[in-house]
């Protein structure tokens, strides 16, 4: 496995950054996801423009794109694989300790890891934990993701692949890393990112190719939804057959398994949407 660290492709045990780089010692970095087939990168300029948008939120530099992109085609090129997950994450760089940022100039990695389909449903829980709105990161993808570990962790504990958090206003907002979906009286919602969800890649594709509606919702939406669904990079589209102990159906419903194949022939259509 070869990775991209600061501006070279590394072997995995030789790809390294100083301990006191600033993404490590207090998170301020921004990173992306994004799911590659057959070496070629799903909506990569997206998940690029997002990346940027990230990084201004933290006030770091602009990530220079041609860069990201040169680092993205050595990685992949250097690590063959049918379906893989593809992270890019810049960062703060070599900084002092606390939360003051060095002048070293921000750090840049891209690595490849493999990837497997998921299963058409899955199981969620909600937990007592909240998405702040009004947070300076709220809609930033940042390296900050304790909360998201603890939060996947119960999930685990409850045979879930999923938790779903509420905004401090009580209503639905997004999973640790997804963001969710709802079916009422046949019409597909999902909360707004005003809501303090992220700005997901799949999830802004599945508004536009399915005509979902951006809709402020309260939780027990998710007790009274006809369907209920996932949406995130390595998800693509996934339906929802058990929230905590409520049992859904076992499979799909027929609003979710169409807005599955909308997405499925969408993509396969269009590597860069």
């Amino acid at each position: 496995m070869r990775i991209w660290v600061n501006g070279e492709l590394r072997a995995a045990d030789d790809a390294r950054l100083s301990v006191l780089d600033h993404g490590l010692t207090v998170g301020d970095g921004v990173f992306e996801t994004v799911r590659t087939m057959h070496g070629r990168p799903f909506a990569l300029t997206r998940h690029l423009d997002r990346l940027t948008r990230s990084a201004r939120g933290l006030g770091l530099p602009d990530p220079d794109p041609d860069e990201v992109r040169r680092a993205v085609t050595a990685v992949l090129d250097a690590n063959p694989m049918a379906l893989g997950r593809l992270r890019i994450t810049y960062t703060g760089g070599l900084s002092p300790l606390g939360s003051d940022r060095g002048d070293a100039g921000p750090s840049l990695v891209v690595a490849l890891g493999g990837a497997g389909r998921r299963p058409d449903t899955t199981a969620v829980i909600t937990v007592p934990w909240t998405r702040n709105e009004r947070s300076a990161v709220a809609g930033l993808k940042t390296t900050s993701y304790a909360e998201n570990v603890v939060a996947l962790a119960r999930a685990r504990e409850h045979g879930a692949s999923e938790a779903l958090f509420a905004n401090t206003a009580g209503q639905l907002c997004e999973g640790t890393g997804s963001n969710v979906f709802v079916v009422l009286d046949g019409q597909i919602h999902t909360p707004p990112v005003a809501s303090g969800c992220l700005a997901g890649i799949t999830r802004a594709l599945a508004v536009e190719w399915t005509g979902a509606r951006e809709t402020d919702l309260p939780m027990d939406v998710l007790e009274r939804a006809e369907e209920i669904f996932l949406t995130s990079t390595l998800r693509d589209i996934q339906a929802v057959h058990r929230v905590d102990a409520r049992e859904r159906a076992g499979s799909p419903g027929p609003v979710t398994a169409k807005a599955m194949r909308v997405f499925d022939e969408r993509a396969g259509s269009d590597l860069d949407p």
